[in-house]
């Protein structure tokens, strides 16, 4: 309870919590305190150290982009406010803990596929098991054919392409 507290205290003070440095191989757990999007959030441990977090192994509409705003609802309703656990697979350059985000035993990252929020991140899928690379392919493509999420949209535009043609442009 005191956790929650200093966090109230530290926003309503607008002060900056400290931010840890995960690694590769280490389980993080805490609370989630912020969702930037539909495949980045901030996670509070114990110790009130902020760690921003990127969804491994999958990829979501960009905020701009059609149901980038929806992932990020059905992301922040999945795990906002409440007690998750980062698996954490790598550290991204951006300084993100890469990891598969757990919340009450489910796979928070496969539920955004199998919901139809997300893409599965092929290009970065080297760590994932040949088992886990099948689910998570499975998932997007039973998305896909029963048109849920982004699936509803006529020609939904990956974010990695989204994001490229965005550089070309400007």
């Amino acid at each position: 309870m005191w956790a929650l507290a200093a966090l109230l205290l530290a926003g309503c003070l607008e002060l900056e919590l400290p931010r840890g440095a995960a690694t590769g191989g280490e389980t993080l757990s805490g609370r989630v305190v912020g969702v930037a999007d539909g495949d980045t959030l901030t996670l509070l441990d114990d110790s009130l150290h902020e760690h921003k977090v990127r969804l491994a192994y999958v990829d979501a509409p960009e905020k701009a982009q059609a149901y980038g705003s929806a992932a990020k609802l059905r992301l922040s309703a999945l795990v906002y406010g409440r007690a998750v656990r980062a698996e954490v697979i790598e550290v991204d350059r951006y300084q993100r803990a890469v990891a598969r985000i757990w919340q009450d035993g489910q796979d928070i990252n496969l539920m955004m596929l199998r919901e139809g929020f997300a893409w599965h991140y092929r290009q970065y899928t080297r760590t994932q098991s040949d088992a886990e690379f099948a689910q998570y392919q499975d998932a997007e493509t039973a998305a896909r054919a029963e048109h849920m999420g982004l699936w509803q949209g006529q020609r939904p535009q990956a974010p990695w392409d989204y994001r490229h043609n965005r550089r070309n442009k400007g």
